[in-house]
């Protein structure tokens, strides 16, 4: 609406409800990146201010809203990083972004760390054609930068490159394979009549007490089931070493650790939101999409892990 200004002598009269100069109503972009965040296209955002404000938004100012937090992205990117991180989840997922008229699969792959406080934090996004251990390696060389000294243990699916990145860049850092893709991975063939006999005697092996009762019940699980299904326990004894370090640690935080859930919860959301999408003009749209949904997902992160306190003084006295 068109509005106009008192005017006075020496020029000293400011409007207080709407400032000299602001050509949108307080708050008006933070519920358009709101809307954004959530996963709105910029049609259908144009559409919600329409019904609810009855005032009619161009998508090219609905556009210059989300790009204007290019710097905080960028600020965000870049700032500086706990010490000490206990738990560090790395994981990816694929988005189409155009690239020379042609649409290419692409991966953004993210870090979720757990603070010395046990509350989660995201530490960063990055995009990549293509992950391997000189990728990771930049990467955690970046977080080095940003003030990172050690990390107790890396969870991860198998990610290519990450293990020897890891022992390049922090060598006293152990790599947790994710158990429960080690599960499905190992019942994916299993008929469906012994699946569950299976999975039951699967968790004897990750619930065990210590490395070597686990041991025993994998030894147990190989000649109960070596003969009908020989590749499981040659799976598990190929990645015995990556799949035993969260047995190190105290049983209050063991599940934490062997699961992936923290980040494959923060991945369904942003696949919620990426969904409505077909494909990204370029990976800068992409970046800050993202960034807007990792926003509103950790404004809700408040809570320490439970038990977190007696677990991580455990920890540190047995990492000492």
């Amino acid at each position: 609406m068109p509005l106009e200004g008192p005017r006075d002598r020496s020029s000293t009269f400011e409007p207080q409800i709407v400032p000299q100069g602001q050509t949108r109503f307080e708050g008006f972009d933070d519920k358009i990146l709101s809307l954004y965040a959530r996963g709105m296209t910029t049609r259908q955002i144009k559409q919600h201010l329409e019904e609810i404000y009855q005032v009619e938004v161009s998508p090219s100012l609905i556009s210059s809203v989300t790009d204007a937090i290019s710097d905080e992205v960028k600020a965000w990117q870049s700032r500086p990083l706990d010490s000490v991180y206990p738990i560090l989840y790395l994981d990816a997922l694929v988005v189409k972004v155009r690239e020379s008229s042609h649409i290419q699969n692409k991966a953004i792959y993210l870090i979720v760390g757990i603070n010395t406080s046990g509350r989660k934090e995201v530490l960063g996004l990055w995009i990549t054609h293509n992950e391997g251990a000189k990728f990771w390696l930049q990467v955690l060389t970046e977080l080095k930068n940003r003030g990172v000294k050690d990390i107790f243990i890396a969870c991860g699916d198998g990610l290519t490159g990450l293990p020897e990145a890891i022992e390049a860049a922090y060598p006293k850092t152990a790599v947790q394979l994710c158990i429960v893709h080690q599960v499905r991975n190992s019942l994916k063939y299993v008929s469906w009549k012994w699946r569950k006999e299976v999975a039951e005697d699967l968790r004897t092996i990750y619930t065990a007490a210590t490395v070597a009762e686990a041991e025993l019940n994998l030894e147990a699980f190989a000649k109960k089931w070596d003969a009908q299904l020989p590749t499981i326990s040659k799976s598990w004894r190929l990645n015995w070493e990556r799949l035993m370090p969260f047995m190190s640690y105290p049983p209050e935080i063991r599940r934490v650790i062997y699961m992936t859930n923290v980040i494959e919860s923060v991945n369904s959301w942003l696949r919620k939101v990426l969904k409505n999408r077909g494909s990204f003009p370029n990976e800068d749209a992409v970046i800050q999409l993202v960034y807007l949904a990792l926003r509103h997902i950790s404004a809700k992160w408040n809570l320490p892990i439970r038990d977190w306190a007696l677990a991580m003084n455990r920890a540190t006295k047995r990492r000492r």
